[in-house]
């Protein structure tokens, strides 16, 4: 009877298993031809000199590309620093803006609601227009901001998109802005904290200080681990700000490595340049992610772990 009984369960499991991989083939089918095929179509595009005309004007040249990007480009090694600048900038703030407008938005405030709403509206504006409109702020002329600095501070007007000092600054305290999704997931990790360890804590007679560096923060570490993550590769592809306000300016300050690959793809035609700018932006965010995973087990916790 025991036997038929196992039988019996295997077969359900396989069953189970057939089916679950049955419904997984157009995931595996939209993976292949819609992610790796393409991928490795830019990598092999990437040893190829071609501006489009038909493939048979398509010359191997090795990697002539690569070396060029690093040796003779005018554009490339300053982008990959400018970028770097912007990501660190942008990653770091907008995690410490956004945990500390959750913090607030967590505490039991009037009309709780509706600031929830307000702190994730920017984030749902199309890009773009939100950038046109950050560069009346930043106007040198005419700007809010720069009118507040000036007649209540008596600070100069500041070139905040028109001067290499503060350009990638200003980008990424718009980026910061734009962070409402990190708001909302650190909303519902905060939510989802513990209160008995808060309580213990507060009976034991842990301060506020305490109770979060020692609490809410270890347990809200696989959020800060996910939201770090996700803004590490969102800000790394950065690309909007350079073609909606500065179009890499001044001079060569604000050209990501993303708006590099475009001007190369879409306008100098140079798809064979533009590919090796994208596999090394690839490389670029595969580093910086595999850094973050590795760093990640010395301080990411979750309620399982022995310590």
């Amino acid at each position: 009877m025991k036997k038929r009984k196992t039988a019996h369960n295997s077969k359900l499991l396989r069953d189970e298993q057939r089916t679950a991989y049955i419904c997984l083939i157009p995931s595996f089918i939209g993976l292949i031809f819609l992610t790796y095929l393409p991928l490795a179509e830019v990598f092999g595009l990437s040893f190829f000199k071609w501006k489009g005309n038909g493939f048979n004007t398509m010359e191997f040249i090795g990697l002539k590309n690569y070396i060029n990007l690093f040796t003779t480009d005018p554009y490339f090694k300053e982008s990959l620093v400018v970028t770097v600048y912007f990501t660190f900038i942008a990653v770091f703030g907008s995690m410490i803006y956004s945990l500390i407008i959750a913090l607030l938005l967590n505490r039991k405030i009037p009309a709780r609601g509706f600031w929830r709403a307000i702190f994730y509206l920017p984030y749902l504006l199309p890009a773009v227009a939100v950038y046109l409109g950050w560069n009346w702020l930043y106007n040198i002329n005419y700007g809010l901001l720069n009118h507040i600095l000036n007649a209540v501070f008596g600070v100069p007007r500041i070139g905040f998109v028109n001067d290499t000092k503060y350009v990638v600054p200003s980008l990424a305290l718009i980026s910061i802005w734009l962070s409402g999704n990190l708001i909302v997931i650190f909303l519902a990790g905060l939510q989802n904290v513990p209160r008995t360890y808060l309580e213990a804590a507060e009976v034991d007679g842990a301060n506020g200080w305490n109770r979060f560096w020692h609490i809410t923060i270890p347990c809200m570490s696989p959020i800060i681990f996910y939201n770090l993550l996700m803004s590490l590769i969102t800000n790394l592809q950065v690309i909007t700000p350079s073609l909606a306000l500065t179009k890499g300016g001044p001079g060569n300050s604000s050209r990501f490595i993303s708006y590099v690959l475009y001007q190369y793809a879409f306008e100098y035609r140079k798809f064979g340049l533009a590919a090796a700018v994208s596999v090394i932006l690839f490389i670029l965010i595969a580093i910086f992610t595999a850094i973050l995973f590795a760093t990640s087990k010395s301080w990411m916790f979750s309620q399982g772990d022995d310590e």
